[in-house]
């Protein structure tokens, strides 16, 4: 079997169209871009002459530009076909990259940054998220549907991990060979524009969906409204308790609590995300045995209860072990999750229930990190760690109890 159609074989997994190919090879090239940009966004705007308020000011205008947008195609892509959404949002993708490589003065800036696609962010909460969510799940049912999103999922990470690297470049040309920092920094601009142009092409080999499935409906959602509003205020609890423990946050807690340097502090960060990573793909057969529902309560809980005892620990290795344990099973409710929420609900509510699932948890855990580096700034180090715990042990409990008698589409109860 050559390289390319192992590849294949990976993408669409048995029960899947051949056509989400596509959507992943976009996730992946999205995922880089978004990479590089999280990490260059705040370098290149102090080279073009801007000041670190700023640099807030358009990071804000880039996250609440993607939480409104992202909004707004929940409410009105039953009204439109969706390979035409998504090619839209390709070609918003490139307007951005020129946008950014070119504009020099702060307000259009910003306008660029509220209306464009820049996630500077490490999720994805973008204007893409309810379009291709939706297209994958009408291409898979059952457990196929879990294998791909975990693809889905594991895809975006580690082409953002590898963007993140690419981040290095204009250092390491200017240092080299005499180029100037602030020219590649554009460049990489005009890479993002491109990419954005490059996925406008693969979304156009995406065929029709089928008239069922992309029938307009009244509203954005009709028969699934109460059980999206449900998981939606449930999901904003879990990011809550998420944002009180983001990475940067966590690293200051070792530092500060053991004396972690920078240097260990990464190696230990790149090993989490190896470990989530994977765990992704381990959720797929644990979900085939024990159910979606199951698989995303009955591996979070444990994953908190590590999360408590590392703030007890009373030595380095004790803390970095189980926050190891905890970062191996963290992750596998994000497939079962998406997965679970497309089947609650019927085609035509897909893009909505994506959206207005996905952006609450954005909102939610963007109020926690401050409150966290409050509790830190008072000497209270460990408490930031005992609330996420005991808040997403709370979550889990409340979302199984909410849950445990929904049928999902295949007809099957959880």
């Amino acid at each position: 079997m050559s390289l390319t159609e192992r590849l294949t074989a990976w993408t669409t997994p048995a029960g899947v169209d051949r056509h989400a190919r596509f959507v992943l090879m976009s996730r992946g090239l999205r995922g880089f871009c978004d990479g590089y940009v999280a990490v260059l966004l705040p370098a290149y705007l102090l080279a073009l002459g801007f000041g670190a308020r700023d640099v807030g000011l358009i990071g804000t205008a880039t996250l609440l530009g993607s939480a409104f947008a992202t909004i707004a195609i929940g409410a009105l892509a039953n009204r439109f076909e969706p390979n035409r959404m998504l090619r839209a949002a390709a070609a918003l993708m490139a307007a951005t990259g020129i946008g950014f490589a070119f504009l020099q003065s702060l307000w259009p800036l910003v306008v660029v940054a509220f209306v464009g696609t820049l996630n500077p962010s490490s999720g994805d909460v973008s204007v893409f998220l309810p379009l291709e969510q939706a297209r994958l799940a009408g291409w898979s049912s059952g457990h196929a549907r879990t294998a791909l999103f975990a693809r889905y999922s594991l895809v975006g990470a580690v082409c953002a991990s590898l963007g993140a690297l690419a981040a290095g470049v204009p250092t390491w040309l200017a240092a080299h060979f005499a180029i100037p920092a602030l020219m590649v920094m554009r460049a990489m601009f005009v890479f993002y524009a491109v990419t954005g142009s490059t996925v406008w092409v693969l979304y156009g080999r995406l065929p029709q969906p089928e008239p069922h499935a992309a029938a307009p409906t009244a509203t954005p959602l009709g028969t699934s409204k109460r059980i999206v509003i449900r998981l939606a205020l449930l999901f904003s609890i879990d990011a809550f308790a998420g944002g009180l423990v983001i990475n940067a946050l966590l690293s200051l807690w070792l530092m500060q609590r053991f004396g972690l340097s920078i240097a260990a502090a990464g190696q230990f960060f790149f090993g989490t995300g190896l470990l989530s990573a994977a765990s992704q793909l381990v959720a797929v057969p644990l979900a085939r045995r024990i159910g979606l529902l199951n698989t995303m309560v009955f591996t979070h809980i444990p994953s908190s209860l590590c999360l408590i005892s590392a703030a007890f620990a009373t030595s380095l290795p004790w803390a970095i072990g189980l926050l190891l344990v905890r970062s191996a099973l963290l992750q596998m409710d994000v497939p079962t999750r998406t997965a679970y929420v497309m089947a609650v609900v019927t085609p035509a509510e897909r893009p909505a229930a994506a959206s207005f699932t996905a952006v609450p948890r954005s909102l939610a855990a963007a109020v926690a990190p401050a409150l966290a580096g409050g509790f830190i700034g008072m000497g209270w180090l460990s408490l930031p760690l005992i609330a996420c715990g005991g808040l997403k042990i709370a979550y889990d409990l409340l979302l199984f109890m909410a849950c445990r008698h929904v049928r999902l589409d295949e007809g099957v109860p959880r």
